[in-house]
């Protein structure tokens, strides 16, 4: 191809393979091979993990560069722009340099058929090459063992927590989805579990490869109170300032941190910085006003569970109004659960995405839990509407279950 707008980019890129989703490591492994990106040259934290590994990205990088350090952290999916996938020293890569190096692909790989996302993960690599770093942050897409991320060994690996969600590529339960999530291990090298129940595919796997585990609650945990700490069995920090996202995934951060190598040392005072820093759009993103809203990219019962925990934590004396719409491979009914007792009136949106869910399906199945009211949309865009336009002085507005939910509903606020 001739060099092209990104967005002419990303739309050859989504219709170059069959398959959507192709999980398995042989094609991106052949591209990356003639890239010459195999053995990777840069110190590498790979971080998996059902929620919350973007949390966990996001603290590693702040506080890496409070330290001083050059990082690189390829995250996914993005929110608004496509550019948020890859960001050098704290900013999202330009255009030009996507598409430079979209084309430096397109004219290595041959007839070896690439996903979209295999794609852009050669991208951030090679783009992180270029830029002499000091460490790159990768967060895996999906599962773990056969996403695309994986080609890179690890030197550092991180599974945040394992719960339900992408069942018809991951398995069905915790174990098999434990054991997808442990592929990102490598021999001898560490591995940080911040879950509070790991399960024992996750140990076994760490066992077989000779990983050194380390697990939440067991070698590292925290304490809360008006600002928290945290422990290791070789240190403890106090007084820490509250960051804005989970204390069980800012514990994981921490415990990783402790096992870098000495020549990537890290302060206390980077460490301050960068809880004080980390702000993480469309996870648990309060906007204030008359009418507070709420914008959460929660999408499974992991997710939804926190957030309920969360919105009742607020104080708010009017109702709570949802907008929401969800991907049609979503678990529904128990994703929904947690908050039935918290929403008071529902508008239900339909995704016109490859894998976007319906608005009808969604209504009905809050239609056999709730009797709070339930109106049914085409789309996000007059959800979000309809549900400001119903919302008085007081109420609340919760945005969540995907993220192009919320990030529909932030671009109509844009």
């Amino acid at each position: 191809m001739s060099p092209q707008s990104l967005a002419t980019w990303l739309t050859y890129l989504e219709q170059l393979h069959p398959k959507a989703i192709d999980l398995g490591l042989d094609r991106v492994q052949q591209v990356a091979a003639k890239l010459q990106l195999l053995p990777y040259p840069i110190f590498a934290i790979t971080v998996t993990g059902t929620n919350g590994k973007g949390s966990c990205c996001t603290l590693l990088e702040k506080i890496l560069q409070a330290q001083g350090y050059k990082v690189g952290v390829y995250t996914s999916p993005h929110l608004l722009t496509y550019n948020e996938r890859v960001r050098i020293n704290g900013i999202d890569i330009d255009d030009a340099s996507l598409c430079e190096t979209f084309a430096k692909i397109e004219q290595t790989r041959g007839t070896i058929s690439l996903t979209y996302f295999e794609f852009g993960t050669l991208a951030a690599l090679i783009l992180f090459k270029q830029a002499n770093l000091d460490i790159v942050i990768l967060e895996v897409g999906m599962g773990g063992r056969l996403d695309a991320v994986n080609i890179i060994d690890a030197d550092i690996a991180i599974i945040s927590t394992v719960a339900i969600d992408h069942t018809e590529w991951l398995g069905f339960d915790r174990e098999t989805i434990g054991f997808e999530k442990a592929g990102i291990m490598r021999s001898h090298k560490p591995v940080i579990c911040g879950d509070f129940a790991t399960p024992q595919s996750v140990i076994d796997y760490a066992n077989n490869v000779g990983a050194k585990l380390y697990l939440q609650a067991k070698d590292f945990g925290y304490e809360k109170g008006t600002t928290w700490s945290w422990w290791s069995l070789q240190q403890k920090l106090e007084n820490l300032p509250q960051p804005k996202i989970e204390l069980q995934n800012a514990a994981t951060v921490l415990k990783a941190l402790e096992l870098l190598p000495a020549h990537f040392a890290v302060s206390p005072s980077a460490i301050t910085t960068g809880l004080e820093q980390v702000v993480i759009p469309g996870r648990f993103q309060i906007i204030p006003g008359p009418v507070l809203q709420i914008f959460d990219v929660a999408h499974n019962p992991a997710a939804t569970a926190l957030l309920a925990q969360k919105l009742q934590a607020l104080f708010c004396t009017g109702r709570t109004l949802a907008v929401v719409a969800m991907l049609h491979d979503k678990d529904y009914e128990n994703a929904l659960m947690p908050l039935l007792e918290q929403i008071d009136n529902w508008f239900v949106g339909g995704l016109s995405v490859a894998r976007g869910g319906s608005s009808q399906v969604l209504a009905e199945c809050l239609h056999k839990h709730t009797t709070k009211p339930v109106q049914a949309f085409a789309t996000v865009t007059d959800a979000y509407n309809a549900a400001l336009t119903e919302a008085h002085p007081g109420d609340q507005v919760v945005i969540f279950g995907s993220f192009y939910t919320v990030a529909e509903a932030l671009r109509v606020r844009l």
